[in-house]
Order: C-alpha cells, then sequence, then structure tokens
C-alpha cells in the first residue's frame, strides 16, 4: 500500500515544473494520468539527445530528459484544444481529486478548463496552476522560464566566481553572475507544489471543498533565497556572488589542495560549521594557534576577517593530496567533501547502498536505469514503476476505466482526432 492509494490526478502539466510535482506524487502512490498533445506529446519528448537507445544501437523517441521526469505515470492523448478534447477532460475531472496545469495565464479559461469552470463539476478539485508569474501582478502574462527566472529572482547574483578572484597562477578567474547547472527554479516549485497539493487535499478531505493553488517560479525563487534573502531584508546590504564560499560562515568553501599523481589540481570542501570543528580542525592542520586567535575564535570573527584567514588556510591545504585531507577531516568530525563528477556519483558506494537508480526491462532497452525517488518510507514505500514507453500507451485503458467508455466510442474518439 502506498501513501497516495485512491488518490487520482489529472496532469496537463509539461516540461518540468509540473511534471516534477506529479511525478513525485505518483512516486507516493497516486494514479497519475498524463494528458498529451496527440502525435507529439510533452515536449520534453524531443529534447534530446541523449535518446534512448533500442537493442541495436539505435535512437528512440524517448529523451532522457522526458524519462527523468515522467515514472509511475499513465500516458493519454487528448486534443485539449478541440471542443471534444475539452469535454473529455472535464469528463475525467469528475473522477480526480487533483488538477495540475502550466498553461498560460488566460488559456485554460479559453477552453473551459479554468478552476471557476471545474469547480462546477467537482467541487472537492483540487486545482494546481503552475506559471512562470503567477495569476496576478504585473508579470502574469508573460511567459516565465527556468533560466530567467533564476535571473529576475536574485540568484545569478549570487551565484559564480567573485569579481577580482584569481587562481593560482595569478590567472583571473572568469566572473560574472551564473546560472545554477540544474532548472533549480523549476524543481523548487514543483516540490512546493507538491506541499501545496497535499495539504489542499487534506482540506478537501475535511470540509468536501478544494481550492485553487497559485505557484510561481518567481515566487518560489524569491522564497528559497532563504538565508541571503534575511541577510539582506536584515542589514540593507546587497549579497554578492562568493564564488564557493559560504556568505555567513568561515572556511565553508572549497580549497585546492595537492596536486595528483599526474600533476593536475586537486580540491576538496572543507565545510565548517562552528568553532568547535574548526578548533578540531587547526588541530589537524597542525595550525592549533589559529583557534585561539581572537580573530578567528568564533564564526564572526572568522567571517569579518575571512580575507585574512582564507588565505593562510589555502597554503596549510596544499600540504596534502585529497585522499589525505578526506581520512584526516573525517576522522575529526570535520564536515568535508570530494567533488564528483556524474560518473563518480553513480559509481559511489553510498550512493548505491541506497538504492539511487531503479533498472526496468525496458521494451526498447532492456535495462533502463534511472534516477530513483529519494523518498524512503517504512510503511508506505514509493511506487518503482518505469515512465511510459509510448506516447499515448493508456489511452483506452484510462477511458474504458475511469470513464466506463465502449471499445467503440473511443475509436469514434480517435477517428475525430481527439485523441
Amino acid at each position: 500500500m502506498n501513501s497516495l492509494n485512491g488518490i487520482r490526478i489529472l496532469d496537463l502539466s509539461r516540461v518540468l515544473a509540473g511534471p516534477w510535482c506529479t511525478q513525485t506524487l505518483a512516486d507516493l502512490g497516486a494514479d497519475v494520468i498524463k494528458i498529451e498533445r496527440p502525435g507529439q506529446g510533452d515536449d520534453t519528448r524531443g529534447w534530446g539527445p541523449p535518446f534512448l537507445q533500442d537493442a541495436d544501437g539505435r535512437d528512440t523517441a524517448e529523451s532522457a530528459y522526458f524519462l527523468a521526469t515522467n515514472r509511475n505515470k499513465r500516458s493519454v492523448t487528448c486534443d485539449i484544444a478541440s471542443p471534444g478534447g475539452q469535454a473529455l477532460v472535464r469528463d475525467l475531472v469528475r473522477h480526480c481529486d487533483v488538477f495540475v496545469e502550466n498553461f498560460k495565464v488566460g488559456d485554460m479559461a479559453r477552453y473551459g478548463l479554468d478552476y471557476a469552470s471545474l469547480r462546477e463539476v467537482n467541487p472537492s478539485l483540487v486545482y494546481c496552476s503552475i506559471t512562470g508569474f503567477g495569476q496576478t501582478g504585473p508579470y502574469r502574462e508573460r511567459a516565465g522560464y527556468d533560466y530567467a527566472v533564476q535571473g529576475m529572482g536574485g540568484l545569478m547574483s549570487v551565484t559564480g566566481e567573485r569579481d577580482g578572484q584569481v587562481d593560482a597562477l595569478g590567472e583571473p578567474l572568469a566572473g560574472g553572475p551564473q546560472k545554477v547547472g540544474i532548472a533549480v527554479a523549476d524543481l523548487f516549485t514543483g516540490m512546493y507544489a507538491t506541499v501545496g497539493i497535499l495539504a489542499a487535499l487534506r482540506h478537501a478531505e475535511r470540509t468536501g471543498q478544494g481550492q485553487h493553488l497559485d505557484m510561481a517560479l518567481l515566487d518560489t525563487q524569491v522564497a528559497v533565497l532563504a538565508n541571503l534573502g534575511a541577510n539582506y531584508l536584515v542589514s540593507g546590504q546587497v549579497p554578492r556572488r562568493a564564488g564557493n564560499a559560504h556568505q555567513n560562515i568561515v572556511p565553508y568553501q572549497v580549497f585546492e589542495v595537492a596536486r595528483r599523481p599526474d600533476g593536475q589540481p586537486d580540491h576538496v570542501i572543507l565545510a565548517v560549521g562552528n568553532d568547535s570543528q574548526f578548533a578540531r580542525f587547526c588541530d589537524l592542520a597542525g595550525q592549533p594557534e589559529l583557534a585561539t586567535d581572537p580573530r578567528f575564535a568564533r564564526n564572526a570573527d572568522r567571517v569579518r576577517h575571512r580575507e585574512t584567514l582564507v588565505p593562510l588556510l589555502e597554503i596549510v591545504m596544499k600540504t596534502r593530496g585529497k585522499a589525505q585531507w578526506l581520512s584526516a577531516l573525517e576522522a575529526a568530525k570535520v564536515p568535508c567533501g570530494a567533488i564528483n563528477d556524474l560518473a563518480e556519483v553513480f559509481a559511489d558506494p553510498h550512493v548505491q547502498a541506497r538504492d539511487m537508480v531503479d533498472e526496468w526491462a525496458h521494451p526498447h532497452h532492456a535495462g533502463l536505469r534511472l534516477v530513483a525517488s529519494p523518498l524512503k518510507m517504512s510503511g508506505t514505500p514509493v511506487r518503482h514503476d518505469m515512465p511510459p514507453p509510448q506516447l499515448g500507451q493508456h489511452t483506452e485503458q484510462v477511458l474504458a476505466e475511469v470513464l466506463g467508455l465502449p471499445s467503440e466510442q473511443i475509436e469514434a474518439l480517435r477517428q475525430q482526432d481527439i485523441i
């Protein structure tokens, strides 16, 4: 038994924020019916390469991007731009608990599929809209993409090397703002939407009344500025890019260590979180006097004297190699870490022991491996079904099971290009 058994979700979202939300709900056991455009499907089906390859090494129509965000779902094709498709969606809504969409503001109303219309069909419906800027405000009609939102929401202003930084050879490091390597505004919005939907479902269970969730990427990006947002609001000082260093904790950054045997640079992450950890680090580094120096004894002092302390530590860190430092720091219970590429991530014995990769006998690829859900629940484990291998694979099954449509009526819908 899964946590959300018995909850049915009609998913009209595509690309990332919406599908990430509904994938999490599907992992928890909800029956997610993914509505896709006939003949084309979710945009991300074509976002490759890489594409999944068949047994002969030929690309299939399934991109890795699509596979990453649509496990545990059922794919149904339906042309919601047609009156027949709109009627079909309204019929499905009668049998669903949640409706998720990420169309532009106003599109759902044009189709008669907005919250005001659908709550007349199902008063307990939890309706979640995900857009770049929300349903209100001066930017409401703008298209909102993760990249732009990372910029507008302040994240890029605090991500990237500090201006004026130089490398070990004295060469200037590339300055300027940087986006995060994954679409974090989308992903965080998807997760916040998941939380909101679960709370709204609880409310609907108690009262019988649904509600409309208005989720915006920009809202989420502003929210997850977290301590940096608070830093600005409390102090009035605009935080700047700090490279791989922490704004409020020192030493908490990447340090170069002794070079590898082949002469290539190597690095470790040192993440000292409190004064006792700093004292232990200084002892194992052979610099105990730093921990009692009044400039460095407390974290607040270390932050104020960052420009003095960090160069001293850079010299010390280069005296040992990565393996030596990691072993010594872990033994002293000083937080630290390697910087792994993805091959190293998935080869890591701890990642493997935590079952962070699922494997399926996919019809096109016998040993399909994808990242698993991180949720681990003792009483209601998550589902582990593969993403739908074919566009519209479950159309007939869902229409027969949920709506009770006979095969001849389903075929008539197909002949009209509604499904």
